[in-house]
């Protein structure tokens, strides 16, 4: 355990045994969240995906094709498994 970690934790325990324990709230209780009015809900919307790291063409070609390869094998893999249990039933049971 290095020292930056060790200090880390020791602040955190030290936090644990300062605060209090929150009280859980009854339903209805004063305090409690109202409901996001849609129009508010959608300008928030399109402020966090202003946020986001959109991948450029190539980055998203490259995925693509990761998601298409890793499709097919899988693909076979479950095909060669399917086709060598059904081999094996047919040859325990002598079915035709």
């Amino acid at each position: 355990m290095n020292r930056q970690f060790r200090r880390a934790a020791q602040r955190q325990e030290s936090q644990r045994r300062v605060a209090p324990r929150p009280q859980p709230r009854q339903p209805g209780a004063p305090g409690t969240r109202s409901r996001t009015k849609p129009r508010q809900f959608l300008k928030e919307v399109v402020a966090e995906l202003r946020k986001v790291a959109w991948p450029n063409r190539d980055e998203l070609t490259a995925y693509t094709l990761v998601v298409l390869v890793s499709v097919l094998i899988i693909t076979a893999v479950i095909w060669v498994m399917d086709w060598v249990f059904s081999k094996a039933i047919v040859a325990l049971y002598g079915m035709h």
